[in-house]
């Protein structure tokens, strides 16, 4: 199983990145703040004013570090990348796939099967946890239910996008009842900007998870943008987009509700509290540490019944479909995090 390294975030404006010695050297205001040996980093986010300098640029394409620039409250703005580094076979594999009705019907269903199974067990978590919100779970853990019984009979994909599309309002409706802080509101899922705190949370988080599931296609050679459930679109990645559909619960609403419950993220780490809703600096820097504090952390992969850091799961995931496309592998097997 590959190794997880790090990533390395800058939120500082006018921060500037160059390279030093084969480690990425960080200024601040002229006056050089850290040093990070490159072989520890997978990936560089910089949000907001940063700069890089062009040998740091050439030397992380050749080591294949994913550099990637957003905007300061977490909009992507695009990826710098060396030469691609794609399995030509296995994409070939992939686009063959994508052109199949029967293999494209049946991996989409897989992915929001695993979906919605992540989504129902955190929920039947947050039941246990929230009795004053038992009703309003429970309506959505049903609907959920009933979707996924649906689901496995579904023979197209716009119809399953459809029953996601059912299934997401159900789940969304149930977040209020999981807050315990009541002035963090929460009006339904809704982006391109955030209304409320709690979606402009959910965005950042969704945006790093996106990130890293695009780099874990990339790395065992499958075409980020080549994807079954979503649209096909110019500079969308499909599959990326695909196979964050199973990590979302798991790994991004619980930590969002965690955060929230346990009193990191306020009413104070937030620019405003009216729309356009977006995280303050400091808001950002309290998700990242938990975000990479998270992944850090250890769990037995429910298929491959390995232990890993949850950092690594996209990878798995990715390495997992890859390898049904290569036959190797009769199902894909979504992650379920029981």
């Amino acid at each position: 199983m590959k190794q997880l390294k790090n990533t390395l975030y800058i939120l500082t404006p006018e921060t500037y990145l160059f390279l030093q010695n084969e480690a990425i050297a960080v200024k601040v205001g002229g006056v050089e703040k850290v040093r990070v040996p490159a072989n520890t980093i997978d990936s560089i986010c910089c949000f907001g004013n940063v700069t890089v300098s062009t040998p740091l640029i050439a030397f992380c394409g050749q080591r294949g570090i994913a550099l990637c620039f957003f905007s300061e409250y977490g909009k992507f703005y695009g990826r710098v990348q060396g030469p691609a580094q794609g399995n030509i076979l296995l994409r070939r594999r992939q686009f063959a796939a994508m052109e199949d009705l029967n293999q494209r019907t049946r991996y989409a269903r897989s992915f929001l099967l695993g979906k919605l199974a992540s989504e129902k067990t955190f929920l039947l978590r947050m039941r246990r946890e929230h009795k004053a919100g038992e009703a309003e779970l429970t309506l959505a853990i049903d609907k959920i239910t009933s979707i996924s019984a649906q689901l496995r009979d579904c023979l197209s994909v716009d119809s399953m996008r459809g029953l996601e599309g059912a299934a997401a309002s159900a789940y969304f409706a149930a977040f209020p009842a999981m807050l315990n802080n009541k002035t963090l509101t929460f009006s339904g899922r809704n982006r391109r900007p955030p209304e409320d705190p709690v979606n402009a949370l959910l965005s950042f988080l969704y945006t790093l998870l996106k990130n890293d599931v695009q780099s874990a296609l990339e790395g065992v050679g499958l075409d980020p943008a080549a994807g079954f459930l979503h649209t096909l679109r110019p500079g969308r990645p499909a599959l990326a987009l695909d196979l964050m559909e199973e990590l979302r619960a798991p790994l991004c609403d619980r930590l969002a509700i965690a955060l929230i419950n346990r009193g990191q993220i306020t009413e104070k780490s937030f620019e405003q509290l009216n729309p356009p809703v977006l995280l303050s600096e400091e808001g950002r820097k309290t998700v990242l540490t938990a975000w990479q504090k998270r992944k850090q952390e250890k769990i037995q992969h429910p298929f491959l019944e390995e232990t890993i850091p949850i950092g690594l799961i996209p990878h798995a995931q990715a390495m997992l479909f890859a390898r049904v496309l290569r036959d190797e592998l009769d199902e894909y097997p979504p992650f379920h995090w029981r």
